[in-house]
């Protein structure tokens, strides 16, 4: 699939024949060695380092669903950027956040955008959420060799469905196994800690402030018990990312939106370390 390199300026002859509106696929079938899965790697002993992201959290309200994420990545016990980001849009509707190794993801994101731009423009339509979830599921198995090789993916997908009319989230395991999360999800080194904040502070009328606030309430607990999870840092300004996704499609809080949950959590925490209180009955 070469570029033509008479001066007819013409495209080269795989780009005008017709096939299918999966771009994986035409990559596929004329240049299967772009794909990343298909990049043999030299046989090594021992796990690879290489930086890792870690903790993504979504949680869902009656007008959509957030997704975020902290900053940090970790090269085993090295903290090897403490401001990565590691949430994105995927499309108008949708968002998709990677923890694993973070080279690798961030280029299967970017492989993702470009999957549902290409069947946008050859269709003339959105793919639905359901199937944007599925073709995600398809690059993450294709991912599986490196996988078990130590150089493993695990997305978080959420987006709003227009058909349904609400925000939906999905979650991955790295042979591409797809489950469909109701309320909030969390995955990552921290998820543990994420998910069991979130299970007291869930509410299935938050609003999207509220919602917003939860997430960071939750990844302030995964830090605060996982080391490889950053928290706020109020010294150098550097807080979660955090994105919101409705019927108005995909928007990204500004920092200074997030500086303030962020500032009013941390607030409350000096008097209350462990984070707010559940309910016991």
């Amino acid at each position: 699939m070469e570029a033509n390199t008479r001066s007819t300026g013409r495209l080269p002859a795989a780009f005008l024949t017709p096939g299918s509106s999966s771009f994986m696929d035409f990559l596929g079938a004329h240049s299967p060695d772009l794909l990343p899965g298909n990049r043999p790697l030299p046989p090594v002993q021992g796990a690879i380092e290489a930086p890792h992201g870690t903790t993504i959290v979504a949680a869902s309200f009656p007008g959509g669903v957030v997704l975020a994420g902290d900053r940090r990545a970790t090269m085993g016990n090295v903290i090897a950027q403490r401001d990565i980001e590691k949430v994105f849009p995927a499309d108008e509707y949708s968002a998709v956040g990677i923890a694993g190794t973070a080279g690798l993801a961030v280029e299967m994101v970017k492989l993702f955008q470009l999957e549902l731009e290409h069947f946008e423009k050859v269709e003339g339509a959105q793919l639905s959420l359901e199937g944007k979830a599925n073709r995600l599921s398809t690059m993450i198995r294709g991912n599986l060799g490196m996988a078990m090789q130590g150089l493993a993916i695990v997305p978080l997908f959420a987006g709003w469905d227009v058909d349904r009319q609400k925000g939906r989230i999905f979650s991955y395991d790295v042979t591409g196994g797809r489950s469909e999360e109701h309320g909030f999800a969390s995955t990552g080194s921290g998820s543990v800690f994420a998910r069991g904040a979130l299970k007291k502070l869930y509410r299935d009328d938050f609003t999207e402030n509220q919602a917003a606030t939860a997430v960071v309430q939750a990844l302030y607990d995964a830090a605060d018990d996982d080391s490889a999870t950053g928290g706020p840092d109020l010294a150098r300004r550097i807080y979660p990312i955090v994105t919101v996704i409705t019927e108005d499609g995909f928007k990204k809080l500004t920092e200074a939106e997030v500086s303030d949950i962020a500032r009013a959590i941390h607030e409350r925490r000096l008097e209350q370390p462990d984070g707010p209180r559940a309910a016991l009955l």
